[in-house]
């Protein structure tokens, strides 16, 4: 499950660009070595973040995990829904389960194409 119009950084968060905002979460590959999701902690709506640092955390029954910016910005929104139901980001990790909005610094940098994050959770996996 790896849609075509997201990237990818390497510690597995997700962003789909939407003008000069882009929205973010963690990869469904992630979501699924964490098992089910029991807390979210997302960051407060205008902190501001460069590519790489990290802006909130996860946790499931399994571990605890920490989320990274993929991209540089200031966060406009963030999920609220994720206080009551964290499980969304298990049900529909590219969708209800997004974490934040980042109003962009610049272009991204450094992410993966969809077909470059498949070959490296495939790498991953072994």
């Amino acid at each position: 499950m790896i849609p075509d119009d997201v990237l990818f950084s390497k510690t597995h968060e997700w962003v789909r660009v939407e003008d000069e905002e882009a929205v973010m979460g963690v990869s469904h590959f992630a979501q699924e070595q964490l098992g089910d999701l029991t807390f979210v902690e997302v960051p407060e709506v205008g902190a501001t973040f460069q590519a790489g640092e990290e802006l909130g955390s996860v946790e499931s029954v399994k571990a605890a995990s920490e989320i990274y910016a993929p991209v540089a910005g200031e966060v406009s929104e963030v999920n609220e829904e994720l206080e009551e139901n964290p499980g969304l980001i298990n049900e529909d990790p590219y969708g209800e389960g997004w974490i934040c909005r980042i109003r962009l610094d610049g272009e991204p940098e450094g992410l993966l194409s969809p077909d470059d994050y498949k070959s490296l959770i495939e790498e991953e996996a072994h």
